[in-house]
């Protein structure tokens, strides 16, 4: 899915699922097509500045699984930060972030495209307080690790733990602020 209501590509859209938006609203943080995952949708035009462009850090965690087994030495090496190419042949060092090996969870879906079994493959969980230039697709790269999938799960206390795909979920404004320390 597309995560915008209009395009003039045949593709699946936000106006596909099964919940009547209100006017107005838009997408908070989009996934790239070939991400999956959280969703925040908004009618408040506030939310994108005071979320991404505040001076205060906000929490996006991404389940990443990646080609081949990574090893304790690669963790550490993508948690202090790592160059990864930017616009107009520029290199970025990403900011320290959190970075874990997981086992796949159980309540994730599967996917369209799995893996053979006999494919090594490991799951990361990767906290970031910036998300620049497709950049923990770019970092696990960085580190010789292809990614083969890329799911935002949480942005700040906000999760899709209990959310089955395509669902909407919709909170009170308060909760909302709250949730994402706003």
């Amino acid at each position: 899915m597309v995560s915008q209501f209009v395009s003039c590509h045949t593709v699946k859209l936000l106006c596909d699922l099964d919940f009547a938006f209100p006017p107005g609203t838009h997408a908070i943080g989009r996934l790239d097509q070939n991400s999956e995952g959280l969703l925040l949708l908004t009618t408040n035009k506030k939310i994108t500045k005071l979320l991404f462009q505040s001076v205060i850090p906000h929490k996006r965690t991404y389940l990443v699984q990646v080609q081949n087994k990574v090893n304790p030495e690669t963790l550490v090496q993508l948690a202090k930060g790592i160059a990864i190419s930017a616009p107009n042949g520029n290199s970025f060092i990403t900011t320290p972030c959190e970075v874990i090996q997981v086992d796949k969870p159980s309540y994730l879906w599967e996917a369209a495209d799995f893996l053979h079994e006999n494919v090594q493959n490991s799951w990361l969980q990767i906290t970031l307080t910036e998300g620049k230039f497709h950049q923990v697709r770019k970092m696990v790269a960085a580190v010789n690790h292809k990614c083969i999938r890329l799911i935002r799960t949480a942005i700040e206390d906000i999760s899709i733990v209990n959310l089955p795909p395509g669902s909407v979920l919709e909170m009170k404004e308060d909760d909302f602020f709250s949730m994402l320390h706003l």
